[in-house]
């Protein structure tokens, strides 16, 4: 439990209840979903961007209560993790999608749709490679760097700052030079590590 994210320690708080109600892991990572797409929908709108950014933030924090459902009620199983890990790809590459689309207006223009292109189908690089690392190697393999119970990807938490900051095109910009970064890194893991198998 100590290095358990600290967003994870209060998803199991809140779906304990859950355990022996009708909910289902899998309706909470269809919610995850429908939220995550809905972030990227208003961001892609270019309109409602404040909305955006807390769909995004409850999206994010919706991705850890379906593993806790699963582990605390027994519900675990292969389609359901395929299911989790298909809903973040598509969840985030949807984002940044929906980020360069929205930000097509701005003083970068079309540029924007390109860089929302670069970082999503970075990201999804990530999860492909991430996937196979898993498959291979078990799920320890793929285990994040953390400090203080805060991982990397806790920083699209703060996207309701960055939207209050009016710093949306350089979280773009910055998506677009690291993820790519982040893709060869993961990539070079995956090459690197022996076949288990």
């Amino acid at each position: 439990m100590t290095n358990t994210p600290w967003d994870a320690r209060l998803a199991a708080l809140i779906v304990r209840p859950l355990c022996n109600s009708w909910v289902t892991p899998n309706h909470l990572t269809t919610l995850r979903l429908v939220t995550g797409l809905g972030a990227a929908l208003c961001f892609g709108s270019g309109e409602w961007l404040n909305l955006a950014a807390w769909l995004w933030v409850m999206s994010t924090f919706l991705d850890h209560t379906d593993g806790e459902l699963a582990r605390m009620s027994g519900k675990q199983s292969r389609g359901g993790h395929f299911y989790d890990l298909a809903t973040d790809a598509v969840a985030t590459v949807g984002l940044f999608i929906g980020i360069g689309w929205g930000l097509t207006s701005s003083h970068l223009g079309e540029w924007t749709l390109l860089m929302g292109g670069v970082a999503g189908i970075a990201i999804a690089i990530i999860f492909h490679f991430r996937n196979e690392i898993e498959q291979r190697s078990g799920k320890i393999a793929t285990k994040q760097p953390s400090f203080a119970g805060f991982e990397p990807e806790d920083t699209l938490y703060l996207l309701p700052l960055i939207m209050w900051l009016d710093g949306l095109i350089l979280f773009l910009l910055a998506a677009t030079l690291i993820t790519p970064i982040i893709a060869i890194l993961v990539g070079w893991q995956y090459f690197a590590q022996p076949n288990k198998n």
